[in-house]
């Protein structure tokens, strides 16, 4: 999880910086949400959290202008000097003289913007969520084929980037190779990326490091996808059972999140793009309610009825 400062979020959403005095690059954003201090301008703390990015908006700021200046300066006292990063007033709202005071005295930057609060707020979350939300690093690759994000994952050698490499030339899409960075936004979504200096290479043992946005251009590559599925590659193993039918999902976990996958035994001459490819499609027929495996055990089973 990156370190998100308040000079960032001046920077991204252009904001105003009515405190030039303080320094924002040292400030640090420390939860992905966001408030509007309502209750906290009415005198009620508990429960507050002082680490969100307060947003004041017309309602807040009606309401405070009806108060006599004696209590206005104690609750903006009292909301500024609680440690919150940052204070940020929407729809060009004019927070006054005495706030930008308080703001320089407990060192809390004043932000203005012209956006509507709702706006303004939604877009605050979602660009917090994606740089603070939990984050791990994983060896493998990650592909889009047919908008599925595949991760490919196995030991050094087996063939991950040669497969991503196939599925290039079959139209679909590199999101990272060897390398990549899954974040968690909520409970059902994750996330992949590639770190900065890996992005847009694969590495093929034998021949070395091809950049794949140079080679077969722009709609080759995407710079982030959901992590919807697993194959996972190994070495076959004849003693072992592998599924044959699919009748039950399995699963690998990711910071809390359960994905689906497959493990694929790898022999001489298996098309591994078209055996990832197929498991991308089927995975997004069964996401539409048709699941093969189980559509097949139901004709077996009609055929033994009826047999009787």
């Amino acid at each position: 999880m990156a370190d998100v400062t308040i000079k960032e979020l001046i920077e991204k959403h252009g904001l105003r910086n009515l405190t030039p005095e303080i320094d924002t690059d040292n400030i640090v954003l420390k939860s992905q949400e966001v408030n509007r201090p309502a209750l906290q301008l009415a005198g009620f703390f508990k429960h507050f959290d002082k680490d969100r990015v307060q947003i004041i908006g017309n309602v807040e700021s009606s309401y405070v202008a009806a108060l006599d200046e004696k209590r206005r300066h104690d609750v903006f006292e009292k909301l500024i000097s609680s440690g919150i990063p940052c204070l940020v007033y929407s729809r060009g709202i004019d927070p006054g003289e005495d706030v930008q005071n308080l703001c320089v005295q407990y060192e809390v930057p004043c932000l203005q913007s012209d956006k509507m609060t709702s706006d303004l707020m939604a877009e605050v979350i979602v660009w917090l969520n994606q740089l603070l939300a939990p984050m791990i690093s994983i060896h493998g690759v990650l592909v889009d084929v047919a908008g599925v994000g595949v991760l490919i994952m196995g030991e050094s050698g087996i063939g991950k980037s040669e497969a991503a490499l196939e599925l290039i030339k079959r139209g679909h899409r590199l999101v990272s190779d060897d390398v990549v960075e899954i974040r968690r936004y909520s409970d059902s979504r994750l996330m992949g990326t590639s770190p900065d200096i890996t992005r847009y290479f694969i590495e093929l043992r034998g021949i070395g490091i091809i950049d794949v946005k140079t080679l077969f251009g722009v709609q080759s590559v995407k710079d982030e996808q959901s992590v919807d599925m697993v194959i996972k590659l190994e070495e076959w193993d004849r003693d072992r059972d592998y599924d044959r039918l699919g009748l039950e999902d399995h699963y690998m976990e990711f910071l809390g999140n359960k994905i689906v996958c497959h493990s694929i035994p790898i022999r001489p001459g298996r098309n591994l793009a078209v055996i990832v490819e197929s498991a991308a499609v089927n995975f997004r027929q069964k996401e539409m309610g048709y699941n093969t495996a189980q559509e097949l055990y139901r004709r077996v089973q009609a055929a033994m009825a009826g047999g009787d």
